[in-house]
């Protein structure tokens, strides 16, 4: 029977706060995962705060590490998080300063994919901590830039935001309509269970591999990414998620009968390749 290419589509590895990208990789692997997609963590957990050239960098030699070391494939996805804005408002930006250094951050990113040295923007969004109405404000307009610049080309989204059901799901579709950016490329990272279309408006959940999430999105459809968000930082073990927890459930559901060996194909293959664009092939 074909291998399952299971794929973990929002984890993170750390070789300073963390284990790093061969030991992860490892883990996984041995678990029976087959793909990592990799976003970059925040510039100050990388140790240069608003470098945001360094921090994507980073992840991307983390990514050839893996491709040259183990048998996992690994692709990186490139973006600022939410927060980098938050923090540069904090050190006493103005909010025009800080929108103009966010956008030339993923200007960069943008440079990137174009290049071929990364698949995917993000994780970028809006908080899902308290912040002013300005603020909030400013996330959205940079939302729907990072859009345009997906757009021009092709490429994914991840997003961040706060906790999202049907009513968000549509804000997001609405985003992503004025920017052009096609729908099922915008992907909701870190998703409850929101699988049907009358609750994702179109765009890609990629479901926090939780047995009740999974569970619950598995009975409305495949149409789904799966993710741990793992931190790989030592000060927090198995956050969010493990890195073996998306090829472990994934198995574990088809021996139940909760997901069909097709489900899982969907899930891992079709719905990545649809997406990202990439062959996600053994």
């Amino acid at each position: 029977m074909e291998e399952i290419p299971i794929t973990d589509n929002h984890i993170h590895v750390d070789p300073v706060n963390g284990e790093g990208p061969l030991k992860v990789a490892q883990k996984f692997h041995a678990s029976g995962g087959r793909v990592m997609i990799i976003p970059n963590k925040p510039s100050w957990s990388c140790g240069k705060p608003f470098n945001y050239e360094h921090a994507m960098d980073l992840v991307l030699e983390y990514v050839d590490i893996i491709n040259q070391n183990t048998p996992v494939k690994a692709y990186a996805v490139l973006g600022l998080h939410p927060a980098e804005l938050s923090r540069l408002l904090e050190s006493g930006k103005s909010p025009q300063e800080a929108e103009t250094l966010i956008i030339e951050g993923m200007e960069y990113a943008q440079k990137k994919v174009q290049e071929e040295e990364a698949v995917a923007l993000g994780e970028i969004g809006r908080p899902h901590y308290e912040v002013s109405g300005e603020e909030w404000e400013i996330h959205n307009q940079i939302m729907v830039q990072v859009m345009q610049l997906a757009k021009e080309v092709d490429c994914p989204v991840q997003l961040h935001t706060e906790s999202s059901q049907e009513p968000q799901f549509n804000e997001f579709s609405q985003m992503a309509d004025k920017a052009g950016l096609k729908r099922h490329k915008l992907i909701k990272h870190f998703s409850g269970p929101y699988t049907s279309r009358e609750e994702n408006h179109g765009l890609t959940p990629s479901l926090i591999a939780t047995r009740e999430v999974v569970s619950e999105g598995i009975k409305k459809g495949n149409n789904f990414l799966m993710e741990t968000d793992y931190l790989d930082d030592v000060t927090r073990p198995g956050a969010v998620l493990g890195p073996k927890t998306v090829p472990r459930r994934t198995f574990e559901f088809i021996k139940k009968g909760i997901m069909t060996n097709e489900d899982a194909f969907s899930i891992h293959k079709d719905n990545v390749e649809k997406v990202y664009g990439i062959l996600n092939d053994f």
